[in-house]
C-alpha cells in the first residue's frame, strides 16, 4: 500500500502522523502495511514525513497534474495540486486504484493507495 501526503510548511508532524492514522483506520490497514509514501519533490526529505519511518517517494508538479485537473484555488487564490491522492497512485505504481480519497487535517492532505496484486 501507499500513502500520498500533501502537506503546507504549516504542518506539524503531529498533525501528518494523525491524518496517517485516520486514513490507515479508513481503509482497515496497519502502518505495517504501508510501503511507501508518495508527496512533492519539495518534500521528500522533509523531517515530518521522515519521521513516520517509511521510504518517501517525491514527484514533480507535472507529474501530479497529469491524469487530473489543479484542484479548486485555496484561500490565497492560487490553484492547488491534487497532490495526496496522485502520489499515492504513483507511489503505488501502475494498476494500482485508490483507497481512500483526500483526507484534510488543517494543514496536511494524505489518500491511500493499493498496489496491484
Amino acid at each position: 500500500m501507499a500513502l500520498g501526503v500533501g502537506l503546507s510548511g504549516r504542518a506539524t508532524a503531529g498533525e501528518v502522523a494523525e491524518t496517517v492514522r485516520a486514513v490507515l483506520a479508513e481503509a482497515g490497514w496497519r502502518f505495517e502495511d504501508v510501503d511507501v509514501i508518495g508527496t512533492r519533490s519539495r518534500f521528500a526529505g522533509d523531517r515530518r514525513l521522515a519521521a513516520l519511518g517509511k521510504p518517501v517517494v517525491g514527484f514533480g508538479d507535472l507529474q501530479l497534474c497529469e491524469g487530473g485537473a489543479p484542484a479548486p484555488p485555496g484561500r490565497d487564490g492560487r490553484a492547488a495540486l491534487p497532490v495526496a491522492e496522485r502520489a499515492a497512485l504513483l507511489a503505488a505504481g501502475a494498476g494500482s486504484r485508490l483507497v481512500v480519497a483526500k483526507r484534510k487535517g488543517r494543514h496536511v492532505t494524505v489518500a491511500a493507495a493499493a498496489c496491484p496484486p
